[in-house]
């Protein structure tokens, strides 16, 4: 049974993975923290600025480092044990503190940068972010009830592609479909919600013109965040995948894409 982690209202922790400060994503962190700044408790993440490692490995694992065993629940075990290196406890007490989550990251290789990936893997562990099952229901946490419920989350991509390449019929594939692996494998597994997502689109060609209209297109959403409403994929608890993973056989019959595990 993953620790619950009830956020503090008003605070909001803004994690960006940009190698410079003088590029757009750099102009876009700088002025999305100062928009949300006049409403929220503001906490920062800028992942090359404070050279964050992202590899998981025995380091974070304590006393148990060399130990044979599964790696995750390792980690799992070394977050309860108060073992996890430093810079890893600040990120979850960041996180943890939270109620508004914002991801900002450029499109690479159809993902987000590796040292991205790597603060996923170490700062999301097992017991902190999930846990075991449900005593009562005998299923996992995970999937809307996880350690992190009750916070929603804001993707923030730039993209050197046009809307066209990259949307539902573009030849580099839909990103809602491209970013499923985070919106829903890795927040909505932690119990985080997910807002539309706030894309950049032809971010390496944009004139200064363009990048004005983009920074102050990202301030006018985020001042107003709070009347959104979170996209919403149906939980592990609500019974659609009732006896199996796969979602049941008798809902939007025929289907197959990923649009399948958003509810109506």
């Amino acid at each position: 049974m993953p620790i619950s982690h009830p956020p503090t209202p008003g605070r909001a922790l803004w994690v960006t993975a940009h190698p410079r400060a003088e590029s757009l994503n750099g102009r876009l962190f700088r002025e999305g923290v100062e928009a949300l700044s006049t409403r929220y408790g503001m906490a920062t993440s800028d992942l090359y600025a404070q050279d964050f490692n992202p590899v998981l490995g025995d380091s974070d694992l304590g006393e148990l480092a060399g130990v044979p065993g599964n790696l995750a629940q390792q980690a799992g075990e070394s977050y309860a044990a108060g073992q996890l290196p430093p810079e890893v406890q600040a990120e979850q007490a960041k996180l943890a503190a939270a109620e508004l989550l914002i991801l900002q990251f450029p499109l690479w290789w159809y993902g987000p940068p590796a040292i991205l990936k790597g603060w996923f893997d170490r700062v999301l562990t097992d017991r902190f972010a999930y846990g075991d099952l449900d005593p009562e229901l005998d299923i996992p946490r995970r999937y809307g009830d996880g350690g992190l419920a009750g916070r929603r989350a804001l993707i923030i991509v730039t993209a050197g592609e046009d809307e066209r390449s990259i949307g539902p019929r573009g030849i580099s594939g839909d990103l809602d479909t491209l970013l499923f692996p985070i919106t829903h494998g890795v927040l909505w597994y932690t119990g985080i919600e997910t807002l539309a997502l706030h894309v950049v689109y032809d971010a390496d060609t944009l004139d200064p013109a363009r990048a004005e209209q983009e920074i102050k297109r990202l301030r006018e959403r985020l001042d107003t965040l709070e009347s959104e409403t979170p996209r919403r994929f149906r939980s592990l608890r609500d019974g659609d995948y009732r006896g199996t993973r796969a979602l049941r056989a008798d809902i939007l019959p025929g289907r197959t894409d990923l649009g399948i595990h958003l509810t109506e």
